[in-house]
């Protein structure tokens, strides 16, 4: 295979940029903001409010795999520390030995066939737990979710390919609002949705790369080893996003973490080998790159912690990337972080000359699970 060379001047070829997206992955992620309301409107008409009906469960599990799993992390974030009941996201094919009756199941999968998935859901289901489900009418998740008389929320239909996570996100998060572990969720959807709309607005195609935030950060990723670190939970789950589009979208590795644990671990990479720029080398060569992504909720022990992270890159040579959520709602604010990191990923691939939609490697190994 050829190697690929990243070139700027893509970003602001709309005809180049039409042709190398032709299942239109940079306009599913532009429509994030229909997404968050369609979501929004799929689990009011499914009737989550349901899943309160028995009360207040001891904990919520979200069990799934992929974007999936990535749903539960967000759930979390939304959250937050406050709240009286465990959050946690069952990424194994086996459930915790402790989930029992008293819990919550929210089982979430974009095909409703995922085996993890399902067989998580029906365990659950002869436990006597709850069971909150997402994924495709039809699918064996929904005859598992029905059959335990538990809540499906079925997801909208798609005319491209799913590049985004909020119709699995957001049915959670309503779920958590009628359980009062989310507050004001309608309002915050709307808030979600109308920042979505803003950041879908300057990462628009037409806007050229020294205005555009998506391209902008497209540029400072092409030909790096990112470290993307979120210092609040809420930055760290959208860090996990990020690396994840990365990974799916532009086929490009990327490393996530949260601080301050990576700050006990994964900063003695600014100390190896790929943190050392060649100078000699022929072309623009990798290394390192830090991208923080903040939350407004840091405590002063965070600040602290996410100071001293800059301090160590910046006097190693390690360039760093700040970029902030804005935003009263946690949801709103996850949605600044989510939305430009989305459209950059898409970007990035772009950039590279490939096909953000084309996931290759990722259905050769679903195809050989099944076998």
């Amino acid at each position: 295979m050829p190697t690929r060379e990243f070139e700027p001047e893509r970003l602001d070829d709309l005809e180049y940029l039409e042709r190398t997206d032709p299942g239109g992955v940079l306009r599913e992620v532009a429509s994030s903001a229909a997404r968050v309301r369609m979501a929004h409107l799929a689990a009011a008409e499914a009737g989550a409010d349901r899943i309160a009906r028995d009360g207040r469960p001891r904990a919520i599990v979200v069990a799934g795999v992929g974007s999936g799993a990535l749903a539960g992390d967000m759930l979390a974030a939304v959250c937050g520390y406050g709240v009286p009941v465990a959050v946690a996201t069952v990424r194994s094919p086996l459930l915790p030995g402790w989930v029992g009756a008293a819990d919550l199941v929210m089982a979430v999968s974009r095909t409703g066939a995922e085996e993890e998935t399902v067989a998580l859901a029906a365990e659950a289901a002869r436990r006597g737990c709850g069971l909150f489900a997402v994924g495709r009418t039809g699918s064996p998740l929904e005859e598992v979710t029905l059959r335990s008389r538990g809540v499906f929320v079925p997801l909208p239909g798609y005319d491209a390919p799913p590049a985004t996570v909020w119709d699995l996100a957001v049915p959670l998060v309503v779920a958590a609002g009628a359980l009062g572990l989310v507050r004001g969720v309608a309002d915050a959807c709307e808030a979600a949705a109308r920042r979505l709309e803003e950041v879908a607005h300057r990462c628009r195609p037409g806007s050229e790369a020294f205005i555009n935030p998506g391209k902008n950060l497209a540029l400072e990723l092409a030909d790096t080893v990112p470290m993307i670190w979120g210092s609040y939970p809420l930055a760290a789950a959208a860090a996990r996003r990020f690396a994840g589009a990365l990974h799916t979208h532009a086929r490009y590795p990327a490393v996530w973490g949260e601080l301050p644990e990576a700050g006990h671990t994964q900063i003695a990479a600014f100390d190896g080998p790929v943190a050392e720029k060649d100078v000699f080398a022929d072309g623009p060569g990798r290394t390192l790159r830090l991208f923080l992504l903040r939350d407004a909720e840091e405590s002063p022990r965070l600040v602290r912690c996410r100071e001293a992270a800059v301090r160590v890159a910046e006097e190693r040579g390690v360039p760093v990337t700040v970029i902030d959520a804005e935003g009263a709602h946690p949801l709103e604010r996850l949605a600044t972080l989510v939305g430009l990191c989305d459209f950059a990923s898409v970007y990035l691939a772009l950039g590279y000359g490939m096909d953000p939609a084309r996931m290759a490697a990722i259905a050769e190994f679903q195809a050989g699970v099944s076998q």
